[in-house]
């Protein structure tokens, strides 16, 4: 280690170059203010003693300067004056500590011991901080290289920097949970905590003391206080997932949380300030959400400053091989007992298979055939999909099988309107299986059809469908 020890008494310097030759320390010396200046910002030194009165500069504008760079030295000032505000200036500026002149070398040899295993603690701390964000980095690794999760980490990466709310949108499984602490681990607040809290898993009736906490005797069974998801998110991020879920009432507590930055626990009388970023998730369409009452608007606004939309496995195709020989590699690790392929017939029935349940779909039978499959290559048997979702034909080739003998029976010449007389047909059972589904409400049949509602209406007079029968 290289300390730095700066005073114009060149007597001085020469004690202390010795006291820390004794120590197997090596020491560079400095004469003045702005020679320590410049040596202290080459950021070579980990511990420096400093004279408070040098020519050029003193010891505690060299240390301000050091510490406004952003130089990580442990610093102890020297002083023959051992005046309060020497005392207090040096402690406010960040000095490790301070040694009166004259000095006893047995008590500068304490204090440097202190300043060495300090330096020392905050080196480890670094490094564990360090390896404790690559692990994070590990664990929110998004696959993926199709052209859709491409635009994901574009997104991601204008909205991770901007400490602002995030409204992560997506079918379930599609790893809503994964991109929040993606954004987290990339934002400024990667070193503090991240905490989620899944408003469809747990009760209405409980979800405000999940939230916000309780005191001791807030309700029965309250036998001691408790901190809540917004509490510990303090200096971090809270990820609500599901938050379409949230009942209005929570709704209201929550927005004026956000709003305010602080909160009452459940019996508590004194407010609690937060500072916490907040990343809500939802596979539910909050906009009609909000037309049916079920949603604040108030509330939508303060989550989705910025809004990251997650496309479902079906979209990305081109990720499921990808996808599957990551998963294939991690439980081949978890669950030991070698490495594991997958055969050509395997591949094909991922990649054919519709994924209904998305990626979480995905590692679960990957996961489920790695630990069950007596083979190290995986077969399709091994998987467990429905037969009739690995090979399921799409609509249009059900109708082109269907269509396919009554065009073949058709002439070549003349005008035989097939047209006219085919497309009644196919409009009639879609119209009357979208009607069924919504008990004749003709609103919501026009909505998931994509026509405007007249036009429904004159097509269940045109094609005849009994409207009332399907109300019943």
């Amino acid at each position: 280690m290289k300390v730095l020890i700066a005073d114009d008494d060149t007597s001085i310097l020469w004690v202390l170059e010795e006291f820390f030759r004794d120590k197997g320390l090596s020491a560079v010396k400095a004469t003045d203010g702005a020679e320590a200046a410049g040596l202290l910002a080459s950021g070579e030194f980990r511990l420096a003693v400093l004279d408070i009165n040098m020519p050029e500069r003193d010891g505690l504008q060299v240390l301000k300067d050091a510490k406004t760079a952003g130089v990580d030295t442990a610093v102890i000032i020297m002083t023959a004056e051992a005046t309060m505000k020497n005392t207090l200036d040096a402690m406010k500026l960040g000095a490790f500590d301070y040694v009166t002149k004259p000095f006893d070398l047995a008590e500068l040899d304490i204090l440097v011991d202190r300043a060495v295993e300090n330096i020392a603690l905050k080196e480890k701390v670094t490094n564990l901080s360090k390896r404790l964000k690559e692990r994070l980095a590990d664990e929110t690794t998004f696959i993926g290289k199709s052209k859709a999760v491409e635009k994901v980490f574009k997104t991601v990466g204008k909205v991770a920097g901007r400490d602002v709310g995030v409204l992560i949108l997506g079918e379930s499984g599609t790893g809503k949970e994964l991109l929040a602490r993606l954004i987290h681990a990339n934002s400024p607040r990667s070193d503090g905590p991240f905490v989620a809290v899944n408003s469809a898993a747990v009760p209405r009736d409980l979800m405000e003391s999940e939230l916000f906490g309780f005191e001791k005797g807030a309700f029965t069974g309250a036998v001691e206080a408790r901190a809540g998801k917004f509490e510990l998110a303090d200096g971090g991020t809270l990820f609500l997932d599901e938050v379409g879920d949230m009942s209005t009432e929570l709704q209201a507590r929550l927005l004026r949380a956000i709003q305010e930055k602080e909160f009452y626990k459940v019996g508590g009388r004194s407010p609690l300030k937060v500072d916490a970023r907040i990343i809500a998730a939802t596979n539910q369409d909050l906009e009609r959400a909000v037309e049916e009452k079920r949603f604040r608007e108030d509330l939508l606004f303060r989550l989705n400053a910025l809004t990251v939309t997650l496309p479902p496995l079906r979209e990305r195709r081109g990720d499921v091989e990808l996808l599957a020989e990551y998963f294939l590699q991690k439980f081949s690790h978890e669950f030991g007992g070698g490495p594991k392929s997958l055969s050509p017939e395997t591949l094909s029935a991922l990649r054919e298979y519709s994924w209904p349940g998305n990626v979480r779909e995905l590692e679960n039978v990957l996961g489920r055939a790695v630990l069950l499959s007596p083979s190290v290559v995986i077969t399709p048997d091994d998987l467990g999909l429905p037969r009739d979702r690995q090979k399921k034909e799409s609509i249009e080739e059900i109708i082109t099988a269907k269509l396919r003998p009554v065009v073949e029976r058709t002439e070549n010449k003349g005008k035989q309107h097939l047209y006219e007389l085919i497309i009644p047909f196919m409009e009639r059972p879609l119209i009357r299986l979208v009607l069924e589904k919504t008990r004749g409400n003709q609103v919501q049949a026009a909505e998931v059809l994509g026509i405007n509602r007249n036009t429904l209406r004159k097509k269940i007079k045109k094609l005849q469908i009994n409207i009332n029968r399907l109300k019943e």
